[in-house]
């Protein structure tokens, strides 16, 4: 049987016309290295639609929009707009927003020619961003090995530094900043908060770098950011800078910003890496959250050698002190952490603590108890009240959030001891 001119098949081949015309347009941006957003432009014209690309942490690469106003819309992802993972194998490289300008029925017809234009976009994203890639990684490589005391010697360090055209001779800080998000969010999200922290460093010293630090057990996201500057009130405007800047571009996150003191000498960077690193933990423990410089830190100073040195250490000691309070008010969702903390602020005066909790102060005797119990530490004594006190600066150093800390994405244990048959010091189970 012939077709017709006006059957289906004559008029597939006239939509097929045009479409292989713009895929040729779409294919020969790519090939002649016109760049990203010459591709995007033509994508555009193939499609009828507005469309914008971000790379994964939300950056703009390329607009192709009508008007200012529909670039803002765009980016903003607002009401019409529709937004597309752009994938290069399991990776994800960024993100295609389109506003979709045909009907519903052109749509359909479009929808091969789509995945085809997303695919040789993504593929462009990934080639533009290979060397901004290259040096993220050479960053991360060695803002990690600074942390984990594996660049200690100071001719070594200042090598590694001058490849990533950093200048340390005349100091610098480290700054470490957590972001927890308190409800499940999208693909890429940490990603986001490493360039949102580096932006903000950044716009007070620009040659500051940042990295995740990936540190095994991390609940949330940990960036590691130096700032190259020999000026300690610089460094305090940069971490305040990095915790405006996450406040604004980071809405539904928990921020707890560490920052360490100067650096005089690049042997010292290990050395302020662990210091921003206790600052984060205290800040993060602490109800305010926001910037903690080491300084500020008190007591908790005098465990940074066990941490950096002996870590396994500090763990069996906040074991055998507060860790089955934590495990028992994750288990019961009481509150025995919080009310052992409050007792000790109030320098052992439960009545004082009663009314800091706005509770009666026979909940607070029978909390205490159970404190004794589990703990086999008595608060009634001075060395049971100074062995919960730096068992709860252990918890505090090492990271460990008590019951009732920030949440985290779906299927994150949030940083809490996992539930489990709490026992006593006399072996009974709860």
């Amino acid at each position: 049987m012939t077709a017709s001119p006006t059957d289906g098949s004559a008029g597939g081949s006239k939509r097929a016309a045009p479409e292989l015309a713009a895929l040729d347009a779409i294919t020969e941006a790519v090939e002649s290295g016109a760049g990203l957003p010459e591709v995007v432009r033509a994508a555009a014209k193939a499609l009828e639609e507005s469309l914008a690309v971000t790379d994964a942490w939300g950056a703009t690469l390329a607009v192709a929009a009508r008007s200012p106003a529909d670039e803002r819309s765009l980016l903003s992802q607002g009401k019409g707009v529709s937004s597309t993972p752009l994938r290069v194998g399991d990776t994800v490289v960024g993100a295609l927003h389109m506003r979709t300008r045909t009907d519903r029925s052109e749509i359909a017809q479009h929808a091969s020619m789509r995945r085809v234009l997303v695919t040789m976009i993504a593929s462009e994203v990934e080639r533009v961003r290979a060397p901004d890639q290259a040096s993220e990684t050479a960053t991360a490589d060695f803002l990690r090995a600074v942390l984990r005391r594996e660049l200690t010697g100071r001719e070594e360090l200042l090598a590694r530094a001058k490849e990533l055209s950093l200048d340390v001779q005349d100091g610098a800080s480290m700054i470490v900043a957590r972001a927890h998000p308190q409800a499940p969010t999208d693909e890429g999200w940490r990603g986001r908060v490493r360039a949102v922290a580096e932006r903000g460093a950044r716009a007070v010293v620009n040659r500051s770098i940042a990295a995740l630090s990936e540190r095994e057990g991390m609940v949330g996201a940990e960036v590691l950011l130096l700032v190259p500057d020999g000026e300690e009130s610089t460094a305090a405007r940069a971490a305040d800078a990095v915790l405006r800047e996450m406040e604004a571009g980071l809405a539904g996150y928990t921020f707890a910003i560490g920052r360490s003191r100067m650096a005089e000498d690049p042997a010292d960077l290990p050395r302020a890496a662990s210091e921003a690193l206790l600052a984060a933990n205290v800040a993060q423990g602490s109800a305010d959250g926001g910037v903690l410089a080491f300084e500020q830190t008190g007591a908790y100073r005098l465990l940074l050698s066990t941490m950096s040195e002996n870590p396994a250490e500090l763990q069996r000691f906040y074991a055998e002190t507060v860790e089955p309070l934590v495990a028992y008010d994750e288990q019961y969702e009481t509150d025995l952490v919080r009310t052992l903390e409050t007792f000790l602020e109030a320098d052992g005066n439960v009545a004082g603590t009663a009314q800091r909790l706005f509770t009666h102060r026979h909940t607070i005797y029978y909390r205490l108890e159970r404190v004794r119990d589990l703990s086999g530490l008595d608060v009634s004594s001075s060395d049971g009240r100074e062995k919960l006190s730096l068992g709860l600066k252990a918890m505090r150093v090492l990271g460990i959030s008590s019951a009732g800390g920030p949440a985290s994405e779906a299927g994150a244990g949030g940083g809490r001891v996992p539930r489990r048959p709490i026992s006593d010091r006399s072996g009974r189970r709860s």
